[in-house]
């Protein structure tokens, strides 16, 4: 994965260029307040683009600020360069193996999102999928949380998760969401062919509708006080009992 030499941009022209030249941004914020003519066009190319827009406080954006010279906007790309979907399938293909990818839905948490990813290089994973808008991106701190992995794991933005869900089902694979309500604990399920994961947000687990195309849904049996797990380690929880079945590890 290429990494890419900046990850800020700031002051007006410079965030209207990378935008007109399409360049991959995570997120724009924009001083609360600010309704200068350049400003409003900077918002209306990123809505037109399905770039997410984050109004904030202006001293937000001075404490942020490394020129001293945001003009009331900062855009803020990605650390690293993401991935297509087919590169993801192309090297499952490659390695002879049966696609085993992550769709994250709303992540937000980039410790979250780097221990993932970590686990994902660990487990054999071929990528991760994430939506455009109410996600965290490749940003510094998930690379450094990764520990080395975002150079190995693919990551693919897409702007429709569930439009992405039926993609990935065309091409064969199943698509099994963890969720508190899941009829069968993980030990039961069947890993064993192409599969994809999803894995909720920290706080309200799969949203409805991507809920709704999950083939079947999984949870992870629990016998403490504490009702949920944390998202990257209920995706790590899942990850090994794919490769435990994939790799028949111990009794299946």
């Amino acid at each position: 994965m290429k990494k890419v030499a900046n990850n800020q941009i700031e002051g007006r022209n410079p965030v209207m260029e990378a935008l007109k030249s399409h360049r991959e941004i995570d997120k724009i914020l924009v001083a609360k307040g600010a309704k200068e003519g350049s400003i409003q066009k900077i918002i209306a190319m990123a809505k037109e683009q399905g770039v997410f827009i984050q109004y904030v406080e202006r001293q937000k954006l001075n404490e942020l600020s490394e020129s001293d010279n945001h003009q009331g906007v900062i855009a803020m790309v990605a650390a690293y360069k993401y991935s297509e979907l087919e590169d993801i399938l192309e090297i499952a293909k490659t390695r002879g193996e049966k696609p085993f990818v992550l769709l994250l839905d709303e992540i937000t948490d980039p410790h979250n999102l780097g221990s993932i990813m970590r686990t994902a290089d660990a487990v054999g994973a071929h990528g991760i999928i994430i939506p455009k808008r109410r996600s965290v991106g490749l940003t510094a701190t998930v690379a450094k949380t990764s520990a080395g992995a975002i150079e190995y794991v693919p990551v693919v933005k897409v702007s429709n998760i569930a439009q992405t869900i039926d993609k990935l089902k065309s091409e064969g694979l199943w698509v099994a969401g963890a969720d508190l309500g899941g009829k069968s604990n993980h030990f039961e399920a069947d890993f064993t062919g192409a599969i994809a994961l999803v894995i909720g947000s920290e706080g309200k687990g799969i949203s409805r509708l991507i809920r709704e195309k999950c083939d079947f849904l999984v949870t992870i049996p629990m016998v403490g006080k504490v009702a949920s797990l944390n998202a990257s380690v209920a995706a790590a929880t899942l990850m090994y009992e794919v490769l435990r079945q994939r790799k028949n590890y111990g009794d299946k």
